[in-house]
């Protein structure tokens, strides 16, 4: 953490050692901030729940507005309709938009360093490198089948010899046996096997080559250029969100069973269970939502594997060095 003076509290600063004795000080209002989630409310948004809880968003100076998301929810489209002054995004569709569409986004953190989805298999059935997927039928959601393609090809393994089927995001035909293993959220899905009497086992696409992010915090040029300030602000107070929720992911789950995560029908358990396995996905000792240049590189290399050809200019990390 920097120990200058940022402008804000330079100036803040400057006005109390000036005042006149006795001037009443007035009160600053707050801006008017939202964000959009890439989900429904779950674990994966815990750092921000918490900063929102604990007022550190409020510290700040903002007035946070949370945006639940969903499977009909596309982040990047509230962004640019202005319903959001940032969102949270996959970078495969970002830098897509942006190098195909010509859209005017910048990346400007990371949630996850680590992106969670791999390859989930049962215990006595266990898959836990590409290689073992030679031979083997793998349930794949459709919008997910290039990324996995891409990872076998890294691997020199060739993508005839893995049978791969489309997959509904639902471990049953796993449990039945119905097929050998399926790329979901390894945050989260072997909770929902453990429930159905099974075991899971799962390794990360990351892990084996295709090295992105996910949860990219992703605003307009424009909002860049107009809410520095507020943006640099609700990075700071994530990132305060995120680290204390990271000391204890067991902790804040129960405290939001009848708020944030009313409604959703799973089960605390499972939302701890959520919390814990994503704590090392989302850690970085360059501090959290933290993009490297190696990080970046990664992504890059990774995403051209898939024909989506992004540039480092695309990213922007001068946030992330004010906070």
């Amino acid at each position: 953490m920097k120990v200058l003076l940022n402008r804000r509290s330079f100036l803040a600063a400057t006005a109390a050692a000036t005042a006149l004795p006795l001037m009443p000080r007035m009160a600053r209002a707050a801006s008017p901030f939202a964000m959009q989630a890439a989900w429904i409310n779950d674990a994966e948004f815990a750092g921000y729940f918490l900063a929102m809880d604990q007022g550190y968003y409020a510290a700040e100076g903002l007035d946070l507005t949370y945006l639940s998301g969903g499977p009909d929810v596309i982040p990047e489209s509230t962004i640019v309709a202005g319903r959001a002054d940032l969102a949270l995004t996959t970078p495969d569709t970002t830098i897509k938009a942006i190098a195909e569409q010509g859209a005017k986004f910048k990346i400007i953190g990371a949630q996850y360093q680590k992106n969670p989805i791999g390859i989930v298999s049962l215990a006595k059935n266990p898959i836990t490198t590409p290689a073992e997927m030679v031979g083997k039928t793998i349930a794949v959601p459709p919008v997910n089948t290039i990324s996995v393609e891409a990872m076998l090809a890294m691997n020199n393994i060739d993508r005839a010899s893995v049978n791969i089927v489309p997959y509904a995001y639902d471990p049953t035909p796993l449990i039945k046996g119905e097929i050998d293993a399926s790329l979901d959220f390894t945050t989260n899905v072997p909770y929902t096997i453990k429930t159905m009497g099974e075991d899971a086992m799962s390794f990360l696409l990351y892990d084996f080559g295709y090295t992105i992010y996910n949860d990219t915090i992703v605003v307009t040029e424009e909002t860049l250029a107009s809410k520095r300030a507020e943006l640099v602000a609700w990075l700071r107070a994530s990132r305060k969100g995120w680290t204390e929720n990271n000391v204890d992911p067991a902790a804040w789950p129960p405290k939001w069973e009848t708020t944030h995560f009313a409604g959703t029908g799973r089960s605390i358990d499972n939302e701890v269970f959520f919390n814990t396995a994503q704590k090392p996905l989302i850690d970085s000792p360059d501090g959290i939502f933290a993009m490297t240049e190696d990080g970046i590189a990664g992504n890059l290399e990774a995403l051209a594997k898939v024909g989506i050809m992004g540039t480092r200019d695309m990213f922007d990390t001068t946030l992330l060095e004010e906070i």
